[in-house]
């Protein structure tokens, strides 16, 4: 009886077994890469969306800063990971899947060591796919433990498909072994020996092909079932919370935080998350955040519009010329070691051409040489080109990032820490260089890799291809995970060796300290414990260096020398010509430059992702106080303010306004007294639109501020602070500041007008002088006046005064008191003051008290009414009258002959003296004070 037929041809299994071999390794990566990428893109956090504010504008009419949309916000999707345990089984299901391609390779070794007088050999198809599968099978393996949340559908997509080519690997290997078949063989076109059935051999090969078959389909099953259990659960919880929500929560409470911002503006976004006030991502961050690709891409589009040079057609061109050069430094680099096998064969004679083309063809080596690498010619050139480019991009990156943050609120100012912001505005040329790493190293690289493999597939065979491949992946995914662990050890020993300084700084400078105590020995043997603990840490930092040097060397030579016994063994058979052997050994040693450069490339790519992070956290930051759309510039001003029930309030649970009422007139001025907390800054905080409103409305001249611009508003205000702070200029420059157009004449009168002309030409180098740091080198009374002499020449129609007299001498005061009568002529005033001396004259007092005006009218309307200003006035005119007498009793005291005083005397002065300035004291603040017995 003749056997049956079988279910395929012999030849045509055979051949889908060949071209199924090769492609099987191809497919499953190119698959996994592209499952990946839509994965990461459709599960990417969208956080880092940033997008613009239609319709609204930031001070002075400038577009407002882009920032986190809310919608992208809601519209996040959950990504849930795998339980450890359910990882636990992908792990190892995974591991046995490798485990079999390893058998396979262990099976196809042996048979051939035993099979020797036959030649038998597997044939290179076979070779590539257990070898390739091997790798690639490991890179999901290694996906799965390196990455959060995993296993993901781009793995499962994977399993499918490969278990699918596995399927079809096992039914043309069974129908091959199953019918009459003859063995490969090594190096022959002939078939090997004729079998009529399955062989040992055979049989375990198709045992680990059908347990590789299992392996996959529990992956695949496995996953849809953890997954479906995941998803029912998360549906459930989330049912649950809904629910609950649903009969407890008002309808508009799910939005209040959305609509609301820390003072209560519908403009511009929430600032009262705790947990990010208190690590704002501006500031210098231990580590790189956690984040995919994809979220890297879309959040640094947002320095896409600076970095490329938009406004200039020529340095567009220079771009692409650039881009240009960078291919044909490509082509140098395949071209030189082709070209060194081209002369070795010449030379050898086994070249067609005739010896006198050796002298050409050294030549053509020697300019591709030229040519070659970042310090060649064309290296050279690209550099100078692109200089224009960076300096273009590091202008724009600068100034946007100065102009933004001068645009953020007052909120964001006084809860910055300035060394970070600092630091983070001034990474535009950290962004710059690890752009230019990422265009003109990275990417060069990946492109030499590619083509290096290409090269080799097309021009050697596929076994040199499957070894550079494989020699490629885990050379950086080894130099990857040796530069993350040494990231962390390099980060303390830099920490360690801030403490070493800080150690012998503060020593160095506690010196009579450590001598009072005699702590010398002490000092010096907590630094010399400093310095042993950075140099333990900085002996771990060279051993990594060297264990990752070593790793890199090792797995490079171990390809080499695959490579080199390759070649070797198809020279030595009459492959291929010496040549070949030559541009192998050129092409490799070429390779490893940028692969041995990968490692310390890869620290300095953190490094730049960390800085370019923060200036990215930084543009993402978004004032509260904003134009609104509808906002309208005030072209002119008669100085009417009108507060009407203004609550506002820096925390919700203590309220700075409640329900504030008061108007003042165009020409009139105001006096805001009361205790410390009351609210008096805050008015003044508030009529500038440092911050929004919580409730009520603040008008000038009739008009809501929140429907006029925030710069037309500020054109009419002038502020005198407390506490007046200068540039580090000279002075004319400090006065020209609040208007640049001001001649300097008008600059005089000014300074006349608040008594420091005088003063200013009695300097040495008169308005020439500098000032100092934040104005430093002058007087408190003299940084006064010409505070007042700028807000002069700005001439505002509304003066805002912060107890502009608070810190002076009673001379002092009396000379900046007349200068702001003058500045405060035929303009609305408002005063902060605590002397009430100084505000007698005002047309109207307000007494604030927790956010209320508790008492209103003029000094005497005030004193009649026997109330809180009434007390306050009489504890100071007590006080005051008590220092009178201090300071006459020590003047009687230095006009006496000091060896005829009695000891009694003097300590009744010291007492009086010291009781006098504890009651000053206490006034100043607006608290309680009692007189000591006996005085009036």
């Amino acid at each position: 009886m003749a056997p049956p037929e079988p279910w395929v041809s012999n030849n045509t299994a055979q051949a889908i077994l060949t071209y199924v071999h090769y492609a099987y390794p191809i497919v499953l990566l190119v698959l996994f890469l592209l499952a990946f990428t839509v994965h990461s893109v459709l599960t990417a956090s969208k956080d880092d969306i940033v997008e613009p504010v239609p319709d609204q504008t930031g001070p002075g009419g400038k577009p407002l800063p882009r920032n986190i949309s809310p919608s992208a916000k809601r519209g996040k999707q959950e990504v849930l990971d795998f339980s450890p345990a359910r990882k636990l089984v992908f792990d190892w299901l995974s591991i046995g899947v490798i485990l079999t391609f390893l058998g396979n390779t262990v099976t196809v070794i042996v048979h051939a060591l035993l099979d020797k007088k036959h030649e038998w050999w597997c044939g290179q198809s076979a070779v590539i796919y257990l070898v390739a599968s091997f790798f690639v099978y490991a890179l999901f393996l290694i996906s799965i433990l390196d990455t959060k949340p995993s296993p993901t559908a781009a793995h499962c997509y994977t399993w499918i498909v490969g278990l699918i080519l596995e399927l079809v690997l096992f039914g043309a290997s069974l129908a091959i072994y199953t019918s009459d078949h003859r063995e490969p063989t090594a190096g022959k076109k002939s078939r090997g020996q004729l079998r009529h059935g399955i062989t040992t051999w055979e049989a375990v090969e198709i045992l680990l092909d059908l347990l590789r078959i299992v392996f996959l389909c529990a992956l695949t099953a496995f996953y849809a079932l953890f997954v479906t259990l995941r998803w029912s659960k998360a549906r459930a919880a989330r049912h649950r919370e809904n629910g609950s929500s649903e009969e407890t929560t008002g309808l508009l409470n799910g939005h209040a935080r959305e609509n609301a911002n820390a003072n209560g503006s519908a403009y511009g976004s929430t600032r009262s998350d705790k947990a990010e006030q208190d690590a704002p991502g501006w500031v210098r961050p231990d580590k790189v955040k956690s984040k995919s690709w994809w979220e890297y891409i879309r959040g640094y589009s947002l320095f896409f519009p600076y970095l490329w040079p938009a406004k200039s057609r020529r340095l567009q061109l220079v771009v692409i010329f650039c881009f240009a050069i960078l291919m044909v430094q490509r082509y140098v680099n395949l071209m030189v070691p082709i070209q060194a096998g081209t002369i070795t064969n010449t030379l050898s004679g086994e070249s067609e051409d005739g010896p006198g083309a050796v002298w050409l063809q050294i030549c053509l080596y020697i300019l591709y040489r030229l040519l070659q690498g970042n310090n060649g010619l064309l290296g050279a050139l690209r550099s100078v080109l692109w200089l224009p480019i960076s300096q273009y991009s590091y202008k724009e990156l600068s100034t946007a990032s100065f102009e933004h943050v001068h645009s953020l609120s007052l909120d964001f100012h006084l809860g910055k820490k300035t060394g970070e912001v600092l630091s983070a505005m001034s990474k535009g040329s950290s962004i710059n260089s690890f752009l230019e790493q990422i265009t003109f190293q990275v990417l060069p690289m990946l492109i030499d890799l590619g083509v290096a493999i290409g090269y080799f597939l097309i021009k050697f065979d596929a076994y040199y291809a499957l070894v550079v491949s494989v020699v490629t992946c885990v050379y950086l995914y080894l130099t990857v995970r040796l530069a993350q662990w040494r990231a962390n050890i390099r980060r303390q020993m830099t920490n360690l060796d801030r403490r070493q300084d800080a150690v012998k700084n503060d020593s160095m400078m506690s010196y009579e300290t450590v001598k009072y105590f005699n702590a010398e020995t002490y000092e010096f043997n907590r630094y010399r414990n400093a310095v042993f603990d950075y140099q333990k840490a900085e002996y771990k930092v060279l051993f990594s260096l060297n264990i990752m040097n070593v790793s890199q060397n090792l797995v490079f030579t171990l390809g080499l020398m695959v490579t080199c016994f390759i070649a070797a063994y198809q020279v030595t058979t009459g492959q291929r010509k010496v040549g070949a052997f030559v541009t192998l050994l050129t092409y490799m040693a070429q390779l490893q430059q940028p692969l041995n450069f990968f490692g310390t490339f890869y620290r300095s790519i953190q490094s730049a992702m960390i800085n370019s992070e923060r200036m990215l956290e930084l543009f993402k930051e978004r004032p509260t106080v904003v134009d609104g759309p509808t906002a309208e510039d005030l072209p002119s001003c008669q100085g009417e303010i009108r507060f009407d029930e203004v609550k506002f309030s820096y925390d919700p649970r203590r309220p700075a306004l409640d329900g504030l009422s008061f108007t003042c007139a165009p020409g009139t001025t105001t006096a805001l007294v009361g205790e410390s907390g009351g609210g008096k800054s805050t008015v003044f905080r508030l009529l500038f639109r440092f911050y929004n409103l919580n409730g009520g409305s603040i008008q000038v001249d009739g008009h809501d501020v929140k429907e006029i611009t925030i710069d037309s508003l500020r054109r009419h205000i002038g502020v005198v602070p407390q506490d007046t702070v200068l540039f580090n200029e000279d002075i004319m420059y400090n006065l020209k500041y609040a208007n640049p157009d001001a001649s300097d004449e008008e600059v005089y009168a000014a300074c006349r007008a608040a008594s420091i002309h005088e003063k200013i030409l009695d300097f040495p180098d008169g308005y020439s002088s500098r000032v100092g740091e934040r104005g430093l080198k002058l007087s408190g009374g003299e940084k006064q006046r010409v505070a007042i002499a700028r807000t002069i020449l700005k001439n505002p129609r509304i003066i805002l005064l912060d107890e502009a007299t608070a810190a002076l001498d009673t001379e002092t005061e009396q000379h900046i008191q007349l200068a702001l009568d003058k500045l405060s002529q035929g303009r609305t005033t408002l005063v902060i003051a605590h002397r009430l001396s100084t505000i007698t004259t005002a047309d109207q007092i307000l007494v604030l008290n927790k956010g209320q005006v508790v008492e209103r009218g003029t000094h005497e309307e005030l004193l009649a009414m026997k109330g809180r200003y009434n007390s306050m006035w009489r504890k100071q005119i007590k006080v005051q009258q008590l220092s009178d007498k201090a300071e006459r009793l020590r003047n009687e005291v230095r006009g006496e002959d000091s060896a005829s005083q009695s000891e009694d005397e003097r300590n009744a002065a010291n007492q009086r003296g010291r009781a006098s300035g504890a009651l000053m004291t206490d006034s100043r603040d607006g608290e309680s004070a009692e007189l000591p017995p006996g005085h009036p």
